[in-house]
Parts: structure tokens; sequence; C-alpha cells
């Protein structure tokens, strides 16, 4: 059976692509079968890697750190940027800043836990917490977004690259609040236990990989850079 490789549900459809390409990309330098899975929301993902059905992943920084700690899986790669959080208003409504939010707001989120983390700290100004405002969990970005729009949100969590890949129609019909600029925390591109053995094999590819004018590109595009 091939080997299974995914990513983050939090990157946007347009940069599956991408993924698809580093995949074919892995099956070459690996020189095995690996086959690229997507999944609709985190609770499907977890499902899979409770399973042990997910050998390579991408993932946010909540899945890496328990992947590392209770799967056995091994660091290889990390985005060139940390993760950030931003929240968003919609643009014809009432809320124009953070400290406009008061006791019983709504928020719409996915269920990836640094991002809501990030989230709620940047509430502190409002006096808000997780026991005074409402969470809408949602399956994706897309549809905090859509909450949003639709009017059953007051504010959403986005990661913040996510924010930015919305359409330019998306993001016209909302409105920028606050970014986090905590710098700590990043996915990572982890192998399993059975392929835990070519970590500085793929390493050194990955490095060879951004000495090419093309790959470079590639790994700018998906935000990787080799693990230190």
């Amino acid at each position: 059976m091939p080997y299974q490789f995914t990513v983050s549900p939090d990157f946007g459809p347009d940069q599956l692509a991408g993924w698809h390409i580093f995949n074919t990309w892995l099956q070459h330098q690996l020189e095995t079968d690996i086959h690229f899975e997507t999944f609709d929301n985190f609770d499907h993902q977890r499902q899979a890697i409770a399973k042990n059905q997910v050998d390579i992943i991408y993932a946010n920084p909540y899945d890496a750190s328990f992947l590392v700690r209770e799967k056995g899986f091994v660091a290889v790669a990390t985005p060139q940027k940390q993760d950030e959080t931003t929240i968003v208003a919609l643009a014809e409504g009432p809320i124009q800043s953070i400290e406009e939010l008061t006791p019983g707001c709504k928020i719409a989120q996915t269920d990836d836990p640094d991002i809501s983390m990030m989230g709620m700290m940047m509430l502190e100004p409002a006096n808000l917490d997780s026991n005074n405002t409402v969470i809408l969990p949602q399956n994706s970005y897309i549809q905090v977004a859509k909450a949003l729009i639709q009017g059953k949100a007051d504010i959403g969590f986005f990661l913040t690259d996510a924010f930015d890949s919305l359409s330019t129609l998306v993001k016209g019909q909302l409105r920028f609040l606050v970014t986090s600029d905590i710098q700590v925390v990043s996915h990572a591109l982890l192998l399993g236990p059975e392929l835990a053995a070519r970590k500085q094999e793929l390493s050194q590819k990955l490095a060879d990989m951004s000495n090419d004018a093309q790959g470079n590109n590639l790994l700018e595009s998906l935000g990787v850079t080799t693990h230190p």
C-alpha cells in the first residue's frame, strides 16, 4: 500500500495544486508510492491519524506537537514564517475595533486550538474570554467568512495566511480588526514512524530543492523551508 500524505485542513483550495506537485516530487525523491489525501475538517483528519492512516503530514502546531509526542513523528521542515491569527468582522457591520465587542459576542472559528488560543488572547482588551463569548464552530475558513457575511457571527478567527488567500470579493465584505504578532508557533512537515529513518535524507533533498529555481519557487509558494 502507498504511504499517505496530507496537509492541515486550514490550507485553502488554491494551495492544493502546489501540494499535489510537492507530493509528486516526494514520490520521485523517496522512490516510493505516496498518495495525497485531503480532509474536509480537522476532526476527519484526526480520526485518520488515530487509525494510523497518515504517514506524512504538514500539520498545524497543535497536531504537530501531539504527533511528535504521542505518535513518534519527526519534523523535517517548517514554514519560512510563523503562524499568526487575524480577527475579522463584517465590513458593513457595527464592529470597528476589538474594544467595541461586548459579552455574548459570537465568534466563528475552526477547531484549530492554536488559532483559537491566539484569538482569545487578542480579545482581552474587551474583557472577553471563553466564558462570556459564544463559539460557532466551522469546518473551514471559507465557512468562517460565510458565517460573518450571513450575519451569524460578530467576528471570525482566521489563520492569517488563510484570510490573505480569500478572494478579493470575499475580503471586500470583511473588515480587518487585528493580527497577532506572537511568532512562536508554526506548521511543520512531519514523517511518521515508518519513514522517520529517512528524515536526514529528505531534509537534504529539500535543501537541494531550494537551490533549484523551480523547486525554490514551489517551496516559497507553500511557505516551507528546511528544518534546522
